[in-house]
């Protein structure tokens, strides 16, 4: 569960959103705004009519965008075994290919470089991880990054965040809250080598491993919707459950119970209706092509 988050003024999104994309990250929606937002370039569509305690209205669906997203494994550092798969290509920073039987030994060594590892899946002290993979050694120990695509990404958040037998509608709101956060984290990087880590400081990340159908199916059927508030990108605040939601999140503004959105869907309510329980004033926007 993310424990953290912080609202900037507007960002650059650009090359990673497939255009020039100005967008706004909006502040926690208890907050007053100042300044009116930049708008959010047409990657988005939503409904501008939505206001607050309106039900966020689902928009269409759109063509998949293929966003790429950078997962520094924090978790996994320091690396005590690497296994890439059978078709996958590990080089240095040069270019050149690093063959299997020296892998080991290169990963060993403490002088500072990168390995860059592609082609298929890699096994990283026994957790499984699709997407290219990059080692980057920093203060002695060596970190990875794997690049995914944003949708397998957040099935794997979703797994990872809720139980998979909850409800379907409370996974298809985690769905939503943790693309909208991973979105926000694509126009402001952590560091300069991924976009976001994968523990609670962020929101929790396992790969392969806590990828499910009901995450997969989840992801699917909210395929790049995420939170919009006044024109801008929400930074979607969750936690496990009301209390610690108002313990960490309380001064910031808005945030989700994971359990509370599982009582939720008990009850009968769909995702968007959770997800205008807790996000006030929020709309619902679809990332979506558009032509240049």
């Amino acid at each position: 569960m993310p424990l953290h988050r912080y609202f900037w003024p507007p960002a650059v999104l650009g090359s990673l959103l497939m255009a020039a994309l100005i967008g706004w990250l909006a502040r926690p929606l208890a907050q007053r705004l100042d300044q009116p937002p930049s708008r959010l370039l047409e990657l988005l569509e939503t409904d501008s009519t939505v206001g607050s305690g309106v039900l966020p209205k689902v928009p269409p669906v759109a063509d998949h965008v293929p966003l790429e997203i950078r997962v520094g494994l924090v978790s996994q550092s320091p690396i005590t075994a690497f296994r890439p798969g059978p078709n996958v290509l590990c080089r240095n920073q040069n270019g050149s290919v690093i063959p299997s039987q020296q892998l080991g030994k290169r990963i060993a060594s403490s002088t500072p470089q990168e390995i860059h590892c592609s082609g298929g899946p890699v096994q990283i002290n026994q957790h499984h991880y699709r997407g290219d993979v990059s080692l980057v050694k920093s203060q002695g120990a060596w970190l990875p990054v794997v690049s995914l695509d944003l949708e397998t990404y957040v099935a794997s958040v979703v797994g990872a965040e809720m139980p998979s037998q909850w409800h379907q509608e409370a996974l298809k709101a985690q769905a939503v809250a943790a693309r909208s956060y991973a979105m926000a984290h694509l126009a402001r990087p952590a560091t300069t080598a991924y976009h976001l880590g994968d523990t609670t400081r962020w929101q929790v990340f396992a790969g392969e491993k806590s990828t499910t159908q009901a995450s997969h199916s989840a992801t699917r059927e909210t395929r790049g919707m995420i939170l919009s508030y006044s024109g801008g990108i929400v930074e979607s605040l969750y936690a496990s459950n009301a209390q610690v939601s108002a313990e960490a999140h309380g001064h910031l503004g808005a945030s989700m119970s994971q359990t509370g959105a599982q009582q939720l869907a008990r009850q009968g309510l769909p995702f968007n209706a959770i997800l205008g329980r807790y996000y006030a004033g929020a709309s619902l926007a679809r990332l979506t092509w558009h032509d240049q």
